[in-house]
Parts: structure tokens; C-alpha cells; sequence
């Protein structure tokens, strides 16, 4: 069995969620927007392209699932969850279980509820696991609000 070596590499930054672990949380949550997707893979009624650059919009109240590009802006996407629940979203982010980064110190750790993923998920297609584990942060506005008042 081959190894799909882009798993491996930082060729893409785009992880497409594995569709069963995407229903299981939106029968939970109920997603109306998905900001960071493509027209092909989104996941909600309302969505945001790369062109439309979803870091960029007001998220509202949305209820958002947030499976964001595994790359360089990462953190500027945790960021926004974050900031988004402060505005009234609930925001449900995917990302790798990388708990040693900034990004997880700065707008994951305290902020968010965690849940970390049993084994490895298989983005997209793929026929691997993910050579990462994975967590899912929930960010309550009701959470959000009561951190910034501590």
C-alpha cells in the first residue's frame, strides 16, 4: 500500500474533512457557515472561498465549523475563532493536536472547550491516517465572554 507522501509534506495546506466526523458534528452544532473552503468541498449554506478570504468577514452569529489551512496562517485562524465566539459565534475548530505551539497557548488552552480525536482521522479521500492527532476546540460565546471578564 503506497503512502500518500503529500500527508508528509507541506504541499498543501488543506486537509478536506473526513465527511462522517464532519456529520457527527454538525447533527451536535447545526453549521450554517464554513469559513475555509472551497466550492467543491464546502461543508455549510454559507461558506468562504480563498478568494473571499474568510478571515476577513464577520463570522455573526453563525453557528462555524472551522477546518482551517494546516499551513503558515494557522494561528491567525485559531485567532479568529476565538474572536469570532467574542462577537456571538459558536466556532467549532478542527486542527492538529499540537499542544507544544503558540497558537494553542495563545487561543486554544483556557479558551476553548477541547476534545481530542481517538486515533487519526483521514482527510479527504485518503486511504492513511494523518501522520497528526487531531482536536476539536469549541468556543462558546457565553465561555468567551466569561473568560475576558476574569
Amino acid at each position: 500500500m503506497a503512502i500518500n507522501s503529500a500527508l508528509y509534506s507541506s504541499r498543501s495546506e488543506e486537509w478536506s474533512t473526513p465527511p462522517a466526523f464532519f456529520a457527527d458534528l454538525h447533527a451536535e452544532f447545526s453549521f450554517t457557515l464554513d469559513p475555509c473552503s472551497t466550492r467543491q468541498n464546502a461543508k455549510c449554506p454559507t461558506f468562504y472561498t480563498k478568494a473571499e478570504n474568510g478571515l476577513s468577514q464577520d463570522w455573526g452569529t453563525h453557528s462555524v465549523f472551522c477546518n482551517p489551512p494546516y499551513g503558515r496562517t494557522i494561528g491567525e485562524w485559531v485567532r479568529k475563532c476565538y474572536e469570532a465566539s467574542l462577537q456571538g459565534a459558536t466556532v467549532v475548530l478542527l486542527v492538529h493536536a499540537r499542544t507544544d505551539t503558540r497558537f494553542f497557548h495563545d487561543w486554544v488552552y483556557g479558551k476553548a472547550e477541547l476534545r481530542f480525536v481517538r486515533g487519526r482521522l483521514k482527510f479527504g479521500d485518503g486511504k492513511q491516517s494523518a501522520p497528526f492527532p487531531s482536536l476539536v476546540a469549541v468556543y462558546w460565546p457565553a465561555k468567551a465572554a466569561a473568560v475576558l471578564a476574569a
